[in-house]
């Protein structure tokens, strides 16, 4: 593991964000302790400071999975007094790469979309379709926290909390957007 610490460490010289797993086996995990764990946690705080370090257990996580519902998984970790790393490492993940949401209704599906915080509503439809972002005329947009507040959509229309914007906005993490574009030149 520290030979490939040292390899790590030439190209790490460029500043990418990075989020480092470090895979326990399940007891260790359980019991959030490892003889290695204080060297590995030692060179990050030395050679890449600032950057989230987070154990974690792959065999414990795939057994996770393995349990026929949600509500298992849950109570195999209230028993052990543990709980999934995986949350965690998603937020962490979502929060060290700068990614944010957005999100897309229609009668039969919610979908989410995952773009880079601070990018424009064209780029961000054309995460959909790249024709999407060719052709962007505007975005109609409300955020999920109005829609949290309100109830549905149209409570929020009423409140005028539903915008209309342009080129020029910048997309804001929990938006939902119905998208106008016009029609792709082929």
């Amino acid at each position: 593991m520290i030979a490939s610490l040292k390899l790590f460490e030439k190209s790490h010289a460029n500043q990418i964000p990075v989020v480092y797993l470090v895979n326990l086996s399940e007891r260790d995990y359980i019991r959030q302790k490892n003889k290695y764990l204080p060297k590995v946690f030692e060179w990050i705080k030395t050679n890449s400071p600032g950057d989230p370090i987070l154990p974690v257990s792959a065999q414990f996580e795939e057994r996770l999975t393995l349990m026929h519902d949600d509500a298992a998984a849950e109570a195999e970790c209230k028993s052990l007094g543990t709980k999934s790393g995986l949350p965690k490492i998603i937020t962490t993940m979502r929060q060290s790469l700068n990614l944010g949401s957005f999100f897309t209704t229609g009668e039969d599906e919610v979908r989410q979309w995952t773009i880079r915080k601070g990018i424009k509503a064209p780029a961000a439809a054309g995460v959909i379709h790249t024709d999407f972002e060719k052709t962007f005329i505007q975005a109609i947009v409300y955020n999920y926290a109005s829609l949290r507040e309100y109830g549905d959509e149209n409570s929020i229309k009423a409140a005028g909390k539903i915008m209309t914007k342009g080129k020029d906005y910048v997309v804001e993490d929990g938006d939902i957007m119905l998208i106008k574009a016009g029609a792709a030149k082929h």
